[in-house]
């Protein structure tokens, strides 16, 4: 598959919901990390992360709009040692408690499906990022057949020794809509640069302007295991 320019990309969906690319930055030095978020809803605006130890939670903006904060407030991201978890609900807690427990990334997303918020169906998104001995990633997304509410289809996708300069991106929809159709196929092919300042900037400006809500940005030293961090909140 192509690579593609992921800026360019996000400019032509306006409204991916929620998002996460996995990859490595073009001078092979760092794992990187993307997560974001978007909304329509009053509820799925009125968010900001923040930095909760090695990871970062959703919050609410003005806590007096929250008014269900089942699908929108969760960690979305979890670090156990050297793995780094990424998703876009509260499997981020079912995943790390299965690593802690012994057990695999699978093990853990086989006890979820879907999100229950009809007729969307959101899927849950998830990553697993391995930075220990070597560099690694797993990508999942469990979403509806067809916005069947009875029926789940499970997709893991496996990166093994990942190219310099290239990351898969995984979105919740396929694009804007009512219901919002899921996304389909593999995860998005997608250039990764060498600096996190631009490799934000690049994603921030390439989102929606109406429908973002707040960005999470990682890269994370394969040879020392430093990470540099960054978030974009719409609300400040």
């Amino acid at each position: 598959m192509q690579v593609k320019n992921f800026g360019e990309e996000l400019k032509k969906n306006s409204y991916p919901g929620r998002g996460i690319m996995i990859g490595k930055t073009a001078d092979g030095k760092c794992a990187a990390i993307a997560y974001f978020i978007m909304g329509r809803s009053v509820n799925s605006r009125n968010r900001v992360f923040v930095e909760d130890g090695e990871g970062i939670r959703t919050q609410a903006f003005d806590p007096a709009k929250l008014s269900d904060p089942s699908l929108v407030i969760y960690a979305p991201v979890r670090v156990l040692g050297s793995t780094t978890i990424v998703t876009n609900g509260d499997q981020t807690d079912t995943v790390y408690d299965f690593l802690r427990d012994g057990k695999t990334f699978s093990d853990a997303l086989f006890t979820r499906t879907f999100e229950p918020d009809a007729p969307n169906y959101t899927p849950r998104i998830s990553a697993l990022v391995e930075t220990g001995d070597s560099f690694s990633y797993q990508l999942s997304i469990l979403k509806s057949a067809d916005g069947d509410p009875d029926s789940v289809r499970r997709f893991f996708f496996d990166y093994q020794n990942p190219q310099n300069g290239v990351g898969h991106f995984l979105h919740t929809y396929r694009c804007d809509g009512d219901p919002i159709p899921s996304f389909e196929g593999e995860p998005e092919p997608v250039a990764v640069c060498s600096d996190i300042d631009a490799f934000t900037t690049e994603i921030w400006d390439g989102l929606n302007a109406d429908n973002k809500v707040s960005l999470f940005t990682r890269f994370i030293d394969l040879a020392t295991g430093k990470t540099e961090t960054r978030i974009v909140n719409k609300n400040q």
